[in-house]
């Protein structure tokens, strides 16, 4: 007998786990939700779970990389190519709440908060992921002609960043408003040439 049904019960087994822990992570947070909350919403049994994560930071971390795999972070915005460079900055501060209306703010701040000890695996990679949105904000910048491209970055995201974490503190979806705002005077006013 082929053991195919067996792999592909597996598979959805896992995706399962990850979308249970997505949600349940953004609504209750990491360290309150157990394994255990895990396995009877996704629902798996426990020997399913473990197998594929044998510990919860393996399912934090794996929680994280799905998230960046499914687009719904605003690192998958700013690789966009079908919207001019400006309107991929600007989209920074389009604070998005789930479907349930609720605002979570970043995933990657919140397991960063979670995790604290700098030289942990999820902190690393929340750290990591911080630097990729430097990085692509740079880019554009540099692409758009401004003059000192990564300054100007680190004032894009840091404004980004604390527009997600007001709007999740406050739960006002529209929040972002007021940091794009400051967003479009920075890009107004900074000084850049055209490329030709």
């Amino acid at each position: 007998m082929s053991d195919e049904p067996v792999r592909r019960a597996g598979r959805g087994g896992r995706e399962r786990v990850l979308a249970t822990a997505v949600t349940l992570f953004a609504q209750r947070g990491i360290t309150a939700t157990t394994m255990e909350d895990i396995a009877a919403e996704a629902p798996v049994s426990k020997r399913t779970l473990y197998a594929h994560f044998p510990t919860k930071e393996d399912l934090v971390l794996a929680q994280l990389d799905h998230l960046l795999l499914s687009g719904e972070t605003l690192l998958r915005t700013l690789a966009r190519t079908d919207l001019p460079p400006r309107e991929r900055l600007l989209a920074m501060f389009d604070v998005r709440p789930w479907p349930d209306g609720v605002v979570r703010g970043c995933p990657f701040i919140n397991a960063a908060v979670e995790h604290p000890d700098p030289t942990s695996r999820v902190h690393g990679v929340a750290r990591e992921q911080k630097l990729v949105m430097l990085k692509l904000a740079t880019g554009l910048l540099d692409e758009l002609g401004y003059d000192e491209p990564e300054p100007l970055a680190e004032q894009l995201v840091t404004l980004s960043d604390g527009a997600a974490s007001r709007a999740m503190v406050l739960g006002e979806p529209d929040y972002g408003r007021h940091a794009r705002a400051a967003a479009e005077t920075l890009l107004t006013y900074a000084p850049h040439h055209s490329h030709t």
